[in-house]
């Protein structure tokens, strides 16, 4: 699984430094379907090869974020999860799911909050989208493990800081 970091929201963008008495530091304002494709190259004759042969699903998590006003940010949830029957594609689904969340954080906490907290809420819901798309494709629903986002965000931590100290210094 892979993850990319916020493409317009970064520390430095407009956040507050102080959350303010009694203002909830995370507001879920909406979640909504940005995009949303299922298809099934092979058919009728992959539901045929599936009852002779294991199918191998994989599964593509990344993790987007850009700032819309100063404290309101679009995190959006991109899902892609293939299933092969040996070298045919039984299915292909693909998920774009966003959510605007209202975030009153210091800046420090901004990137975690928009990678690690955000796609956690959004995910039992595009997991479940997920599901019923592959089900009413005529396959058995694909039910997602859970993903560990915190993992995700030490993951492209360490890669940004293992680049930069690659990176040639200079004067």
């Amino acid at each position: 699984m892979t993850s990319n970091g916020p493409s317009d929201a970064t520390p430095t963008d407009a956040a507050p430094t102080d959350t303010g008495a009694g203002v909830p530091p995370l507001i879920v304002n909406g979640q909504y379907i940005k995009d949303l494709s299922f298809e099934v190259p092979g058919a009728p004759g992959i539901y045929g090869e599936m009852t002779t042969k294991e199918p191998q699903i994989s599964v593509n998590v990344e993790v987007q974020a850009k700032a819309a006003q100063e404290t309101l940010f679009e995190v959006t949830l991109h899902i892609v999860a293939e299933c092969k029957v040996g070298e045919a594609v039984a299915f292909v689904c693909e998920l774009a799911y966003a959510g605007l969340f209202t975030i009153v954080v210091p800046r420090e906490h901004l990137q975690a909050m928009l990678l690690i907290e955000c796609p956690r809420l959004l995910f039992p819901f595009a997991r479940n989208i997920i599901a019923d798309a592959t089900r009413d494709g005529a396959f058995p629903p694909l039910m997602l493990s859970p993903v560990d986002f915190a993992g995700m965000y030490r993951n492209k931590i360490a890669s940004l800081e293992q680049a930069a100290a690659g990176a040639p210094q200079t004067a």
